[in-house]
């Protein structure tokens, strides 16, 4: 929202007036539209406000409890590292193959075959 006030405070330092068409409450060509764009946008970034300062409370408290936010590490004895590296050892289809039959991006295919050789756990 605060990119949609600049936008519109640029366009009124234009001479170019705001009138949105789902809402007729916005209207920047009247002084009280003007004043009611102001106070949507204001209440909009109250609640983005509050939300980050919930998120935020929540994590801080999870944390206190001992959780761990984020995945659970994969580590080489997933299922999936092994069906990959025993796939590319295979060598009978390429990494392409592989990736699609897999349904894997070919960064997270070489991030499994890095696991499976026995370097850091991937996150």
């Amino acid at each position: 929202m605060p990119h949609l006030v600049a936008l519109i405070q640029e366009l009124l330092g234009k001479g170019i007036a705001f009138r949105s068409l789902c809402d007729g409450a916005i209207d920047t060509t009247s002084a009280s539209g003007e004043l009611i764009f102001h106070i949507f946008s204001a209440l909009a970034q109250f609640e983005r406000r509050l939300i980050q300062e919930r998120t935020k409370a929540g994590l801080t408290a999870a944390r206190a409890r001992g959780r761990q936010g984020g995945r659970r590490p994969t580590t080489g004895d997933d299922p999936r590292v092994k069906t990959a590296q025993r796939m590319y050892a295979g060598r009978t289809l390429t990494v392409k193959q592989i990736c699609k039959t897999l349904a894997i991006s070919r960064a997270t295919f070489y991030r499994y075959l890095a696991v499976a050789a026995g370097s850091e756990p991937l996150a």
